[in-house]
């Protein structure tokens, strides 16, 4: 191929004197401080500096990449029990635009996100800029694009994402030019032709209106970045790159907003990849089956009813004595697409919190590493797990992998706002246009909630899936926390005291009540929650709320348009 012939060197020395000048400004900073009028300047010069530099920088450490430019809370080691401080350009942010912090501690958040720039210019100093890099890391980048820039995510104090998101569209025409652009000029001149053109009419209508409270990221996304991005998805095709196959992308996929656009089987265990037809059919089976548990009297679907979106429409379920359980039923609709599971996240993977729910004494309660004798009676089993397994066993372990091979299919991406985003009809209305943009501006929803999946699964590496403190009350007198503090209980520290994983909000309008308790019963109650600034807004003591306290000062036609626009993510019954 010959791609395999390009000299990178000259496309690695951009990302190289970038990440060096982000440095070179940092210093700067520390020798002036926070409080100096100069600094605003200069960081901004600094981020974008980042921008430029973060696809490459990123790519080759993403831990330090995000931590970089993630967000200012603190970071908790599980393996040491150990607490990092806020560093990174998001909060020093804060201490600069803020004004909170003294100046000793904010030259050691300066040195320290100096030192981690610095660790990424040494390892990318020493690795060779080759195709499955250059590539998997735009890729990375544009999603980061519409995921964290344009959403505020980058910068939640100053809102300069729109800015940025046209710096890291122009460090795409850079590094472009710099590279392939030859071989796709001389391959196909009309390809060339068309991308570049995308490109800079995404940049243009970019720097045309960066005010974060108006721009309109529907439009953005649906008439400029989509059809840019399908473009240069038809430029990594054409150079005879198709990508790994481990990869989280599919990296054929035309938009981030497509039925296939992610991998199931990169959130799947190794144990559990390549599921089979068989296997899934075997697990829907089992799924409906109340043998699975010791007394016989509760099954998956009891709790999770394929006629309720997978959810059950209760406050909450009843145990298998019939108690009322602690926590609200989610729905498993796209569930696979996380990297924790249960409200408290205390599961890893799908594999792992079915294999809680056998365990569970107030669940199925079953330690059994076979078929019950009831279900032994049932012949059609001995044939299924012949099919799904090439053999009859129905040890335990297969009983768990074709439960999480069915649940991990239960997916849709077709609702009436994937269908519009990805411009094959035009049926969204003005108020479902507004909606999506406050959702994706003012309201802050998709900073918690990351386009195009709408959970909590970090983009572009989701590799983990976020945990917030929120403040959801008792009751909706609004007088106390409510007295299940979540993820707590594990390890009892004040930062995570009622901290729970943030879910999925497609097929939302088919799930209620919401909350881990099932506290508000309509997605009016919970906008109007979020508005008035989650528990600390209604004046609950909350000191480590992750949600910003503030009223969100949105209007009725603002939260109105806000939920018209959340019920086009519904795409239940599922078209499979």
């Amino acid at each position: 191929m010959e791609i395999e012939k390009i000299q990178w060197e000259e496309t690695k020395k951009i990302y190289v004197v970038s990440l060096q000048n982000a440095i070179d400004l940092l210093s700067q900073i520390e020798n002036l401080g926070s409080e100096h009028s100069n600094s605003p300047k200069i960081f901004r010069e600094l981020r974008q500096e980042w921008k430029k530099a973060e696809p490459y920088a990123a790519y080759l450490n993403p831990e330090v990449g995000h931590r970089i430019n993630g967000p200012a809370l603190p970071i908790f080691i599980e393996d040491s029990e150990s607490i990092l401080p806020p560093v990174g350009l998001q909060k020093i942010e804060e201490s600069i635009f803020d004004g909170d912090t003294s100046e000793n501690d904010f030259l050691k958040e300066v040195q320290i996100t100096r030192g981690m720039m610095e660790h990424l210019l040494e390892i990318m100093g020493k690795r060779e800029l080759t195709p499955d890099r250059f590539f998997i890391a735009i890729h990375q980048q544009l999603l980061r694009l519409i995921s964290f820039s344009i959403t505020g995510f980058d910068t939640p104090v100053i809102s300069w994402g729109i800015s940025e998101a046209a710096i890291s569209l122009e460090s795409l025409g850079q590094v472009y030019n710099a590279s392939i652009r030859e071989i796709v000029r001389r391959k196909n001149p009309e390809l060339d032709q068309d991308f570049s053109q995308s490109l800079r009419s995404s940049i243009k209508f970019l720097k045309a209106e960066d005010n974060f409270l108006v721009f309109d990221r529907f439009t953005f996304i649906r008439d400029y970045f989509n059809p840019m991005m399908s473009n240069w998805v038809r430029i990594t095709n054409n150079s005879g790159w198709s990508g790994p196959e481990d990869e989280v992308f599919n990296f054929l996929a035309p938009t981030f907003f497509e039925e296939d656009s992610f991998n199931i089987s990169f959130f799947m265990p190794p144990v559990n990849q390549n599921i089979t037809a068989d296997q899934i059919k075997l697990g829907k089976k089992l799924f409906s089956d109340k043998n699975l548990s010791k007394n016989q009297k509760i099954s998956c679907a009891t709790c999770h009813v394929p006629e309720k979106a997978y959810a059950d429409g209760m406050v909450s379920n009843f145990d298998n004595t019939g108690n009322l359980l602690e926590r609200n039923t989610p729905s498993l609709l796209n569930v696979i697409f996380q990297q924790s599971f249960f409200w408290d996240g205390r599961s890893g993977n799908i594999m792992d919190q079915v294999t809680a729910v056998f365990r569970n004494k107030k669940e199925f309660n079953s330690g059994v590493h076979q078929l019950s004798d009831k279900m032994l009676t049932d012949i059609s089993y001995e044939q299924l797990f012949q099919n799904a397994y090439g053999k009859s066993s129905s040890r335990y372990t297969n009983i768990i992998k074709a439960l999480s091979a069915y649940i991990a299919t239960l997916n849709g991406f077709n609702s009436k706002f994937d269908r519009n985003i990805r411009g094959e009809e035009k049926t969204y209305t003005t108020q479902e246009k507004l909606g999506f943009n406050v959702y994706m501006g003012k309201a802050l929803c998709a900073t918690c909630h990351f386009i195009p999946l709408t959970n909590g699964t970090v983009p572009p590496f989701y590799k983990e899936t976020e945990r917030e403190v929120i403040g959801v009350p008792e009751t909706t007198e609004n007088l106390a926390l409510d007295r299940d503090f979540g993820i707590f209980w594990q390890y009892e520290l004040d930062f995570q005291k009622g901290m729970f994983k943030t879910p999925s909000l497609r097929n939302t309008e088919l799930t209620s009540p919401y909350m881990h308790n099932g506290l508000y019963s309509t997605l009016e109650e919970v906008i109007e929650f979020y508005d008035l600034g989650g528990g600390s807004g209604i004046g609950l003591n909350l000191p480590h709320q992750t949600l910003p306290p503030e009223s969100l000062n949105l209007t009725q036609e603002e939260k109105s348009a806000l939920i018209s626009f959340i019920k086009t993510l519904s795409d239940f019954p599922l078209n499979k």
